[in-house]
């Protein structure tokens, strides 16, 4: 059976952190762990409080998780501190983790900053260089790439930019445009559109989150990259299609939805 692991904080609702993370990695058929770095106290309507954990545990999970079922794939999610970034990039080179796929997560959707400061510049030295693709959204692309983003042609600058500056593939997502759900590919300086349809959903808690730990997977079995995203958004697509609709504010997706049924 193919390992995926999870680094991410947790999310109580479970709509999104290493909660959606592992509901994802489950249904695609890959075995899922998980390192946790930070506990919040958080629902659909916003995060009220982040704990981290201490970089020196987190440094232990990873140990015990590389020593004993070392992960075919690689998803990091939330990183609050440098000190968790340094640790975290530490262990992945130390164990020559493979196919790592970073979600630079900086600020939840409702807004709260999910990320100290001085941390970015930490991420971008210590993570990019050892990532296969890094998912920014557009507000996360424009802080990577120093450019403003309002077009389709600003995304593929900004992904060739960030490309340039790491090395690694940049996934440019399109949904906090007003134009669709368009995601566009960076690597090897060759650019791969991938097309998507809005839905009709303001249940979209997670899906960041969802998408890379789905694409992470889909590496995990073997996909090449560009196969893996397709399938990502594929199956991100159907979860939010779906029309799960729980809780009082911008809710969760239906992660399960392929099982036909509610577990």
């Amino acid at each position: 059976m193919k390992t995926a692991l999870t680094i991410a904080g947790s999310d109580p609702s479970g709509g999104a952190g290493i909660q959606a993370d592992i509901k994802t990695m489950t249904v695609h058929g890959v075995y899922a762990m998980s390192a946790i770095t930070a506990l919040t106290a958080q629902n659909t309507m916003g995060v009220t409080g982040i704990e981290e954990v201490e970089p020196c545990f987190l440094g232990k999970q990873l140990d015990c998780i590389f020593s004993d079922i070392y992960p075919d794939a690689v998803k990091i999610g939330m990183l609050p501190s440098s000190e968790s970034i340094k640790v975290t990039a530490q262990k992945l080179d130390q164990y020559n983790a493979k196919h790592i796929v970073l979600d630079p997560v900086m600020v939840s959707t409702s807004g709260t900053p999910l990320m100290k400061n001085d941390a970015v510049s930490v991420m971008k030295d210590e993570l990019f260089p050892l990532a296969e693709l890094i998912t920014p959204n557009i507000p996360e692309a424009q802080l990577l790439s120093g450019i403003s983003i309002k077009t389709k042609h600003d995304m593929e600058e900004a992904a060739e930019i960030i490309w340039r500056n790491f090395g690694c593939a940049v996934l440019c997502k399109g949904g906090h445009s007003a134009g669709g759900a368009d995601d566009v590919l960076c690597t090897k300086g060759k650019i791969i559109w991938f097309q998507g349809n809005r839905i009709d959903n303001p249940n979209t808690h997670g899906t960041g989150c969802t998408l890379s730990s789905a694409i992470a997977s889909n590496i995990a079995l073997g996909n090449t990259l560009e196969a893996a995203i397709r399938k990502a958004k594929d199956y991100l697509s159907g979860a939010l299609a779906s029309g799960l609709d729980l809780g009082k504010g911008p809710g969760p997706l239906n992660h399960v939805y392929r099982l036909g049924k509610s577990l």
